[in-house]
């Protein structure tokens, strides 16, 4: 009997870090059998430091945009496949679930679907340098090192940051920003999410520390996912960790929490022990 194809997986990035920042989880999920992709957002440049001489190349896209683009990756492998997403792409990694495009989701730290009214002031802070100029609706917005350790990196050392920072950090359109911010009051908003259908497993990843999607905003999610969805939906935090945790140094508890995840629901093989707190 031949050997089954291995489950294809998808993973997104959100704002701010490049695609190259998934590259150990890829290794990770093909050497544990998975066929793993990590595409970058519609014209994103294939190196960090080429996104971040050209800005330009990403300015004015939105959440649809970037839907669309990884919908058309889904479209083109052999299988349905997991999506992993990380901040905006846990949010983008939520709506291709909800099309019935994947198996599974996982997203870690996701920004805010339509319905979610949890905005801790943190969060709020964090995303007011982008917030408080309309103006870059069509353009794009950087970090600077100061600002990523402050509301990206702000769990680990300082000298870990600047790593992260010279390696993947990129500028990232605001577009998504405004249309998540504004999406209360949009009836056809690019930021809602299906919940109400068959869909397989999800699972949300939440960070204890995290200042630009606050752990309260991702127990929110899964409060709407569990009351609208029909799969299963779980939630995991990660009480030290802030919103760089798929990237930083800690990445591998991560990564074994979602395989684990996978695992118990029919998708792959069990990874080591996860080391955060819970599972609910």
């Amino acid at each position: 009997m031949p050997a089954a194809a291995p489950v294809p997986v998808v993973f997104v990035h959100g704002l701010w870090l490049h695609a190259t920042s998934w590259a150990p989880w890829v290794d990770l999920f093909a050497a544990r059998g998975f066929a793993p992709v990590a595409p970058g957002w519609p014209g994103e440049p294939p190196t960090a430091a080429e996104a971040r001489a050209h800005p330009e190349a990403v300015a004015g896209l939105g959440i649809g945009d970037v839907t669309d683009s990884y919908a058309e990756v889904i479209a083109g492998l052999p299988s349905a496949p997991v999506v992993v997403g990380h901040s905006f792409g846990g949010l983008v990694a939520q709506k291709l679930h909800g099309m019935g495009l994947t198996r599974a989701c996982v997203a870690l730290s996701p920004a805010q679907f339509r319905g979610n009214l949890v905005l801790p002031p943190v969060q709020l802070r964090t995303a007011w340098p982008v917030l408080s100029r309309p103006g870059l609706r069509t353009g794009t917005w950087a970090h600077s090192p100061d600002s990523f350790a402050r509301g990206f990196a702000s769990a680990v050392p300082r000298e870990e940051s600047d790593r992260l920072y010279e390696a993947y950090a990129i500028p990232s359109p605001a577009r998504p920003l405004f249309q998540a911010g504004l999406a209360a009051f949009t009836p056809r908003s690019e930021a809602a999410v299906t919940t109400r259908r068959e869909r397989g497993p999800v699972l949300l990843v939440a960070a204890g520390r995290d200042r630009t999607v606050p752990a309260a905003s991702v127990r929110a999610a899964a409060r709407i996912q569990r009351r609208h969805g029909t799969g299963v939906t779980e939630l995991v935090t990660f009480p030290d960790r802030g919103h760089s945790l798929g990237a930083d140094a800690g990445w591998q508890e991560v990564a074994a929490t979602a395989l684990d995840f996978l695992a118990r629901h029919g998708v792959g093989v069990p990874a080591a022990s996860p080391a955060a707190e819970g599972v609910r």
